[in-house]
Protein backbone atom coordinates (compact mmCIF):
# COMPACT_ATOMS: atom_id res chain seq x y z
CA UNK A 1 0.00 0.00 0.00
CA UNK A 2 1.08 3.56 -0.94
CA UNK A 3 2.29 5.47 1.74
CA UNK A 4 1.17 9.31 2.16
CA UNK A 5 3.49 11.63 5.23
CA UNK A 6 0.04 10.98 7.48
CA UNK A 7 -0.26 7.43 6.84
CA UNK A 8 3.50 7.04 7.39
CA UNK A 9 3.49 8.52 10.30
CA UNK A 10 0.63 7.12 11.79
CA UNK A 11 2.51 3.60 10.62
CA UNK A 12 5.63 4.01 12.65
CA UNK A 13 3.48 5.00 16.00
CA UNK A 14 1.61 1.72 15.60
CA UNK A 15 4.66 -0.03 14.89
CA UNK A 16 6.97 1.23 17.94
CA UNK A 17 4.14 1.80 20.12
CA UNK A 18 4.87 4.83 21.16
CA UNK A 19 2.99 8.29 21.16
CA UNK A 20 5.41 10.06 24.00
CA UNK A 21 5.41 13.90 22.68
CA UNK A 22 9.45 13.98 22.41
CA UNK A 23 9.38 10.85 19.90
CA UNK A 24 6.24 12.23 17.69
CA UNK A 25 8.25 15.15 17.55
CA UNK A 26 10.75 13.62 15.41
CA UNK A 27 8.50 11.68 12.94
CA UNK A 28 9.49 13.93 10.19
CA UNK A 29 13.13 13.26 10.62
CA UNK A 30 13.25 9.63 10.93
CA UNK A 31 11.22 9.69 7.73
CA UNK A 32 13.88 12.52 6.35
CA UNK A 33 16.88 10.16 7.29
CA UNK A 34 15.22 7.52 5.90
CA UNK A 35 14.74 9.15 2.47
CA UNK A 36 18.11 10.31 2.46
CA UNK A 37 19.52 6.73 2.97
CA UNK A 38 17.47 4.97 0.45
CA UNK A 39 18.73 8.03 -2.08
CA UNK A 40 22.35 7.92 -1.65
CA UNK A 41 22.32 4.09 -1.91
CA UNK A 42 19.97 3.81 -4.82
CA UNK A 43 19.96 5.82 -8.18
CA UNK A 44 16.59 5.15 -10.13
CA UNK A 45 16.07 6.64 -13.32
CA UNK A 46 13.33 8.50 -12.07
CA UNK A 47 15.57 10.53 -10.27
CA UNK A 48 17.64 11.95 -13.30
CA UNK A 49 17.63 15.28 -14.46
CA UNK A 50 19.85 17.55 -16.62
CA UNK A 51 20.29 21.52 -16.02
CA UNK A 52 22.33 23.86 -18.00
CA UNK A 53 24.04 26.87 -16.55
CA UNK A 54 27.06 29.13 -17.73
CA UNK A 55 30.90 28.73 -17.30
CA UNK A 56 32.07 32.19 -17.12
CA UNK A 57 35.08 33.63 -18.28
CA UNK A 58 38.04 33.76 -15.77
CA UNK A 59 35.89 32.14 -13.48
CA UNK A 60 36.86 27.93 -12.29
CA UNK A 61 33.72 27.63 -10.14
CA UNK A 62 30.38 26.20 -11.30
CA UNK A 63 27.34 26.16 -9.23
CA UNK A 64 25.28 23.07 -8.48
CA UNK A 65 21.58 22.99 -9.03
CA UNK A 66 19.85 23.47 -5.60
CA UNK A 67 18.60 19.62 -5.60
CA UNK A 68 21.73 18.32 -6.95
CA UNK A 69 22.42 14.99 -5.15
CA UNK A 70 25.27 13.38 -7.70
CA UNK A 71 27.01 13.84 -10.95
CA UNK A 72 25.97 11.63 -14.11
CA UNK A 73 28.19 13.83 -16.61
CA UNK A 74 28.86 17.59 -17.37
CA UNK A 75 29.41 19.12 -21.00
CA UNK A 76 29.92 22.04 -22.73
CA UNK A 77 27.80 22.76 -25.10
CA UNK A 78 30.11 23.62 -28.61
CA UNK A 79 27.93 24.69 -31.46
CA UNK A 80 25.79 21.58 -32.25
CA UNK A 81 27.65 19.08 -30.09
CA UNK A 82 28.91 18.71 -27.16
CA UNK A 83 32.02 18.13 -25.54
CA UNK A 84 32.14 15.93 -22.00
CA UNK A 85 34.24 16.96 -19.24
CA UNK A 86 36.22 13.88 -17.07
CA UNK A 87 35.36 14.21 -13.52
CA UNK A 88 38.36 13.65 -11.47
CA UNK A 89 39.42 14.50 -7.81
CA UNK A 90 39.95 18.29 -6.49
CA UNK A 91 43.48 17.45 -6.06
CA UNK A 92 44.55 16.44 -9.69
CA UNK A 93 42.82 19.59 -10.96
CA UNK A 94 45.05 21.99 -8.97
CA UNK A 95 47.69 19.97 -10.43
CA UNK A 96 47.09 20.10 -13.65
CA UNK A 97 46.36 23.82 -13.09
CA UNK A 98 48.35 25.63 -10.30
CA UNK A 99 47.66 28.74 -11.69
CA UNK A 100 43.96 29.54 -12.18
CA UNK A 101 44.47 32.79 -14.31
CA UNK A 102 45.88 30.11 -16.63
CA UNK A 103 42.67 29.71 -19.04
CA UNK A 104 41.51 27.21 -21.89
CA UNK A 105 38.85 25.41 -22.80
CA UNK A 106 37.60 23.36 -19.66
CA UNK A 107 38.96 19.50 -19.83
CA UNK A 108 37.77 18.49 -16.21
CA UNK A 109 35.97 18.66 -13.06
CA UNK A 110 35.82 18.38 -10.22
CA UNK A 111 33.27 18.20 -6.65
CA UNK A 112 34.64 21.70 -4.68
CA UNK A 113 31.66 21.61 -2.35
CA UNK A 114 28.44 21.08 -1.90
CA UNK A 115 27.29 23.65 -3.45
CA UNK A 116 29.98 24.26 -6.16
CA UNK A 117 32.04 22.30 -8.84
CA UNK A 118 35.53 22.94 -9.87
CA UNK A 119 36.63 23.44 -13.75
CA UNK A 120 40.17 23.21 -14.88
CA UNK A 121 41.24 24.69 -17.00
CA UNK A 122 39.58 27.34 -15.85
CA UNK A 123 37.48 28.64 -18.90
CA UNK A 124 38.74 31.34 -21.30
CA UNK A 125 35.15 32.86 -22.44
CA UNK A 126 31.43 32.10 -21.28
CA UNK A 127 30.78 28.54 -21.99
CA UNK A 128 27.13 27.19 -21.87
CA UNK A 129 27.26 23.92 -19.61
CA UNK A 130 24.68 20.98 -19.72
CA UNK A 131 24.46 18.69 -16.38
CA UNK A 132 23.33 15.35 -16.51
CA UNK A 133 22.73 14.22 -12.49
CA UNK A 134 20.79 12.33 -9.63
CA UNK A 135 18.44 15.11 -8.16
CA UNK A 136 17.40 15.09 -4.35
CA UNK A 137 13.39 14.98 -4.85
CA UNK A 138 11.36 16.81 -2.67
CA UNK A 139 10.73 15.02 0.87
CA UNK A 140 7.32 13.23 1.56
CA UNK A 141 7.29 15.74 4.97
CA UNK A 142 7.81 19.03 2.87
CA UNK A 143 5.03 17.74 -0.63
CA UNK A 144 1.77 20.09 -0.86
CA UNK A 145 -0.40 16.61 -0.80
CA UNK A 146 1.29 14.40 1.72
CA UNK A 147 2.61 12.71 -1.26
CA UNK A 148 6.30 11.30 -3.12
CA UNK A 149 7.38 8.78 -5.25
CA UNK A 150 9.09 6.73 -2.68
CA UNK A 151 5.73 6.66 -0.69
CA UNK A 152 3.59 5.41 -3.72
CA UNK A 153 6.60 3.52 -5.33
CA UNK A 154 8.89 2.55 -2.26
CA UNK A 155 6.57 2.04 0.29
CA UNK A 156 8.51 -0.85 2.28
CA UNK A 157 11.62 0.69 2.18
CA UNK A 158 10.43 4.06 3.23
CA UNK A 159 8.22 2.28 6.03
CA UNK A 160 11.12 0.28 7.71
CA UNK A 161 13.84 2.83 6.73
CA UNK A 162 11.87 4.96 9.07
CA UNK A 163 11.36 2.09 11.39
CA UNK A 164 15.12 1.38 11.90
CA UNK A 165 15.78 5.57 12.71
CA UNK A 166 12.62 5.34 15.07
CA UNK A 167 13.72 2.57 17.00
CA UNK A 168 17.43 3.39 17.11
CA UNK A 169 16.21 6.94 18.55
CA UNK A 170 13.86 5.22 20.95
CA UNK A 171 16.53 2.91 22.24
CA UNK A 172 14.67 -0.56 21.54
CA UNK A 173 15.31 -4.08 21.81
CA UNK A 174 18.29 -5.19 19.57
CA UNK A 175 16.73 -8.32 18.40
CA UNK A 176 13.42 -6.37 16.77
CA UNK A 177 15.72 -3.49 15.61
CA UNK A 178 17.68 -5.66 13.47
CA UNK A 179 14.87 -7.35 12.54
CA UNK A 180 13.55 -3.52 10.95
CA UNK A 181 17.07 -3.36 9.38
CA UNK A 182 17.28 -6.51 7.57
CA UNK A 183 13.69 -6.15 5.90
CA UNK A 184 14.94 -2.90 4.85
CA UNK A 185 17.84 -4.06 3.51
CA UNK A 186 15.89 -6.46 1.38
CA UNK A 187 13.51 -3.81 0.36
CA UNK A 188 15.96 -1.49 -1.07
CA UNK A 189 17.71 -4.63 -2.74
CA UNK A 190 14.88 -4.96 -4.91
CA UNK A 191 14.95 -1.16 -5.15
CA UNK A 192 18.21 -1.73 -6.27
CA UNK A 193 17.86 -4.29 -8.95
CA UNK A 194 15.16 -2.03 -9.87
CA UNK A 195 17.27 1.05 -10.77
CA UNK A 196 20.51 -1.04 -11.42
CA UNK A 197 19.27 -4.07 -13.58
CA UNK A 198 15.67 -4.20 -14.66
CA UNK A 199 15.54 0.00 -16.01
CA UNK A 200 19.24 -0.99 -17.72
CA UNK A 201 18.22 -4.08 -19.54
CA UNK A 202 16.69 -5.16 -22.69
CA UNK A 203 15.37 -8.91 -21.86
CA UNK A 204 15.35 -9.39 -26.27
CA UNK A 205 18.60 -9.44 -25.81
CA UNK A 206 19.22 -10.17 -22.09
CA UNK A 207 18.11 -12.96 -19.30
CA UNK A 208 16.52 -11.65 -16.68
CA UNK A 209 18.49 -10.92 -13.61
CA UNK A 210 18.73 -13.80 -11.05
CA UNK A 211 20.04 -13.35 -7.40
CA UNK A 212 22.88 -15.26 -6.39
CA UNK A 213 22.14 -18.30 -4.47
CA UNK A 214 22.28 -17.51 -0.64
Amino acid sequence: MAYTYTTLKTAIQDYVQSTETTFVSQLARFILNAEERILKECQLDVFRKSSQGTAASGNAYLAKPSDFLAQNSLSVINGSSKEFLLYKQATMLQDYGPNPATTGFPKYYADWDEATFLLAPTPDSSYTMELHYFYRPQSITESSDGTSWLGTNAELVMLYGSLVEAYTFLKGESDLLSIYDKRFQESLQWMKNLGEGLQTRDQYRYDRIRREAQ
